[in-house]
């Protein structure tokens, strides 16, 4: 094609896969022989869950991150369902919950202790009963906390909200009715306020949540889908099925216009599904292929080609299943930038497989980790079911970091100072008072500094509390909230820390100068 680039800058040209050793693995574990299409792995930075085999009923095991090596064979399970576990998911914003779907037509959700399990978890922290048949698919919403959805074989979604005292609930908030068959796969943008589906009639349905309304259907022919994926950051979509002639197919779609994909690859011949993973911080994607041990791997850019192909990771083990580390769990030091869990049932083997940027330096590399999602929620479930829509809470994977309040994308403050007076303010660091912690030198430069903000306009100094502006971010109600308030503040604190020994190194070279000065003319 002739609008393809001979050469392409890219940070991420030379990432590569690197299995874990036989020591990290998870080793002896009874991996589900089920036949379902779905990850039956669910991994956060303290567990790693997996849907195992069992007799009578439906199970699934909740082992620590760093328990490797072989598992005990009598190994507590979570084993509440009458039916085979189809699909578990970790709450984004508590790991120690776990939400689990099955073909008993019911969702659980489940309180792991901290400590170790020490005998089989029957009893769910609540049920949740509303679907008539199985119970394919769950999704937590990404920015509101407690918002559970479920897809069941009756063709239907339900909201539900776990906000509430009831051990038992039967009625959902929200049922979405706009599917004649089984949904396949279920993905959210950025803020929640999108939902995506693929349903078996081979079609791909934007729909708004909150009204239950189909915003756009598309039913090109050419490409029969199986799994869909916003790719929230860049208005895109991406599905995975497979073509006319049964080759497994790959093809992205502009959210606005759904009528033709903007480009449709065709892969391979094999049978196997095809999971895909999109990393919106480094904007990479990776498509797992079900029954194979591939993991290729792409860039996604904003123009054309949209998608470009970067490498594939091969292994001669096949997975039939896939498990997906949080951002927040990865090994920065080791420029770690996604890490997989890899289901090997005919070895019974959960092997860890890292995604690596080769880099010399073994610091902390900001160019390739920027402000991620954080396990805080931005919104209640009351809030977001009551129409507000908010970004995610972003926090920096730098160790020793604080959490940071992304912006609300719903809020548009007017510009109340101008844009230098601002960036003066927050060159000085606002008005933070740091008299309690400072030595007595650095006292009178914040004294003389505030005396200079004092003769500022009112106006233009209502708008800063603290370093920080209050219509921007109002303040704190709730302890996650104050706990973020403080990560920012003491940030700011070691800033001006720095600010003010570069200013008493600058007066020590001028008194320096001065000196020197005097002393040639005094010779003079």
């Amino acid at each position: 094609m002739s609008w393809h680039p001979q050469y392409r800058s890219s940070k991420f040209r030379h990432v590569y896969g690197k299995a874990a050793s036989k020591e990290k693995c998870y080793d002896c574990v009874p991996i589900t022989r089920n036949v379902h299409d779905n990850h039956f792995c669910a991994v956060n930075p303290h567990f790693i869950a997996v849907v195992t085999e069992c007799a009578g009923g439906g199970a699934f095991l909740v082992i620590p991150i760093h328990q490797t090596g072989k598992l005990d064979p009598h190994y507590p399970k979570i084993c509440g369902h009458k039916g085979s576990v189809l699909d578990i998911k970790w709450n984004p914003f508590n790991d120690f919950v776990i939400a689990s779907c099955s073909e008993d037509a019911t969702v659980k959700i489940w309180d792991i202790p901290k400590h170790l399990l020490t005998r089989n978890v029957t009893s769910p922290k609540k049920e949740l009963l509303g679907h008539v048949r199985r119970v394919g698919l769950i999704e937590w919403h990404p920015t509101a906390n407690n918002i559970l959805f479920s897809s069941g074989y009756d063709y239907k979604i339900m909201i539900w909200n776990l906000d509430t005292k009831e051990a038992v609930i039967s009625n959902p908030v929200k049922i979405l009715d706009a599917h004649k068959d089984v949904v396949l796969s279920m993905s959210f943008n950025t803020d929640g306020s999108l939902l995506a589906t693929a349903c078996r009639d081979r079609k791909i349905r934007l729909l708004d949540p909150r009204a239950g309304t189909v915003l756009q259907v598309a039913s090109y022919k050419s490409h029969r889908v199986n799994k869909v994926l916003f790719l929230g950051n860049v208005k895109k979509l991406f599905s995975t099925g497979t073509s006319r002639w049964n080759n497994r197919q790959i093809a992205l779609w502009d959210q606005n216009d759904l009528s033709v994909p903007l480009l449709e690859e065709d892969l391979d011949g094999s049978s196997g599904l095809l999971f895909p993973f999109y990393d919106s911080d480094t904007h990479m994607l990776y498509v797992v292929g079900k029954g194979d041990g591939n993991i290729r791997y792409y860039e996604i850019s904003p123009e054309k080609p949209y998608l470009n192909y970067l490498m594939e990771y091969r292994s001669h083990l096949p997975q039939k299943g896939i498990g997906m580390m949080p951002k927040r769990g990865l090994e920065v030091s080791a420029c770690e930038i996604f890490r997989f869990y890899k289901l090997i049932p005919t070895k019974s083997l959960i092997e860890p497989i890292s995604m690596i940027v080769p880099r010399r330096s073994e610091s902390y590399q900001e160019d390739i980790y920027p402000l991620t999602t954080g396990a805080q929620p931005a919104l209640t479930a009351q809030e977001w079911l009551n129409g507000v829509n908010k970004g995610p809470l972003l926090v920096s994977l730098r160790p020793g970091s604080g959490a940071v309040n992304s912006l609300p994308q719903f809020l548009e403050p007017e510009p109340l100072m101008k844009t230098t007076v601002l960036s003066q303010h927050q060159g000085r660091g606002g008005r933070m008072p740091l008299e309690d912690m400072q030595k007595p030198s650095e006292i009178e430069d914040s004294r003389k500094q505030l005396k200079v903000e004092e003769k500022l306009p009112k106006n233009e100094q209502m708008c800063l509390s603290n370093g920080f502006d209050i219509f921007e971010c109002p303040p704190p109600k709730t302890e996650n909230e104050l706990l973020q308030m403080f990560y920012r503040q003491q940030e700011e604190i070691r800033r001006l820390r720095e600010l003010v020994n570069q200013r008493d190194i600058q007066i020590k070279q001028l008194e320096l100068e001065l000196r020197n000065l005097c002393t040639d003319t005094g010779s003079y």
